[in-house]
């Protein structure tokens, strides 16, 4: 009983930093202050406060954990929306999403050799721009660390998504379009749910990028994990 009503109280604790990481959000739209890192923070800060294991916070808050997935194919919606526009620039899409992946993969993989990182670190990096579920069958696949992985990609998502708005104004970019390629080529599912604020173009947009993404990252990663 005890177990459940602490299970209780984690579930209750991220569905509240996330509500109340939202209200924050909308009444101050500052990069800095979206929800997955003001939410993120604030469990970070209980955990340590009460010196619960992050072992014991994913027990009680599992099933949310396993939502993940219904949310990523609940994004096939506004990409059947828009469904006429991707057939118009299919062939554009496509030259994008993999070039993004070679520059993230490349660079990430340039950037940690330089500062002289160890081989698994390296490994478990190249899948950062890559959907968590995804990224984790790659990193063991080509023999990283999966634990590690984990953090990179979270990096890489709320990074982009608190970035993303600055680099659109420096780069003058306007079309919803290349802000969602962006978003879902860079920062995967989060940045998916930032392109959302762009409207449902870049949303489909997004979500095509990120799913394309991950299948270029799978067979690419594994074959450079060769060359390491």
């Amino acid at each position: 009983m005890k177990h459940s009503m602490i299970d209780i109280a984690f579930i209750s604790l991220t569905i509240g930093s996330y509500v109340l990481g939202l209200v924050i959000y909308k009444r101050w739209r500052h990069p800095f202050l979206v929800p997955i890192l003001t939410a993120t923070t604030s469990i970070i800060a209980v955990l340590i406060l009460f010196d619960f294991s992050y072992d014991r916070y994913m027990v009680g808050t599992e099933w949310i954990d396993k939502l993940l997935g219904p949310a990523v194919v609940a994004l096939a919606y506004p990409l059947y929306i828009n469904r006429g526009l991707l057939k118009r620039y299919t062939f554009p899409l496509l030259i994008s999403i993999i070039t993004g992946v070679c520059v993230g993969v490349f660079s990430g993989l340039f950037f940690a050799q330089m500062i002289g990182t160890s081989q698994n670190v390296i490994l478990s990096l190249l899948p950062k721009s890559v959907t968590t579920p995804v990224a984790m069958e790659i990193t063991r696949v080509s023999g990283g660390m999966p634990s590690i992985v984990i953090v990179f990609v979270m990096v890489a998502g709320v990074g982009g998504v608190i970035f993303a708005p600055y680099l659109f104004k420096w780069f003058n970019i306007k079309n919803d379009m290349s802000k969602g390629l962006g978003l879902g080529a860079a920062s995967h599912a989060i940045g998916t749910s930032k392109a959302l604020e762009y409207g449902s173009q870049a949303a489909a947009i997004s979500s095509v990028a990120m799913t394309i993404s991950a299948l270029v990252a799978s067979i690419l990663i594994p074959i450079v994990a060769t060359w390491i």
